[in-house]
């Protein structure tokens, strides 16, 4: 499986990922230094792509790679590319997966949503885009706000195909 999009490098993911690229927007970085007090550190595993470089192949719908994963999505983001603005690699990338039918998951963490958003991911899903708004789940009784955001990244990376060993409901 090829993904692009940053997961959480130190996850374990029982599958081997066959190449991941990484996205940062302009604000990224910064604001995760803010609210992690961490930046972005590569784990070696992935390659970083400048937002503004649409020589990255998954630019391109001749590409290989058949899932992205925008985490988190601004409702920004999620207009422009229901609406097809391709002005940056995040939002040419999310419009070729769109366009070839492969499988774009989307993570707001906005909240509340005005009509205009509900338009909008009303829009993506329509055409095949996955919503999955980063709401922790409390069914598996987390302890640690760790535990809570793993609720999140562990639904997400199901969505993305893979295999994860993780709390289901009433699974033994």
């Amino acid at each position: 499986m090829q993904s692009h999009g940053q997961t959480n490098p130190s996850h374990p993911l029982q599958e081997p990922l066959a190449e991941v690229a990484v996205i940062l927007t302009a604000n990224a970085e910064e604001i995760m230094l803010y609210e992690t007090g961490a930046g972005y550190t590569p784990s070696g595993n992935e390659k970083l792509w400048s937002n503004n470089d649409f020589n990255a192949p998954f630019a391109s719908g001749s590409s290989t790679y058949d899932t992205m994963i925008i985490c988190p999505a601004s409702m920004g983001m999620v207009g422009r590319i229901a609406h097809g603005v391709s002005d940056d690699l995040i939002t040419r990338a999310a419009d070729v997966m769109l366009k070839e039918r492969r499988r774009l998951i989307l993570v707001p963490r906005e909240t509340p949503y005005s009509l205009i958003h509900i338009t909008n991911m009303k829009l993506l899903t329509e055409t095949g885009a996955v919503i999955c708004p980063a709401t922790p789940s409390f069914y598996s009784r987390p302890q640690t706000i760790d535990d809570l955001v793993m609720t999140v990244i562990d639904r997400v990376l199901t969505l993305a195909g893979f295999t994860i060993d993780t709390y289901r409901w009433n699974e033994q």
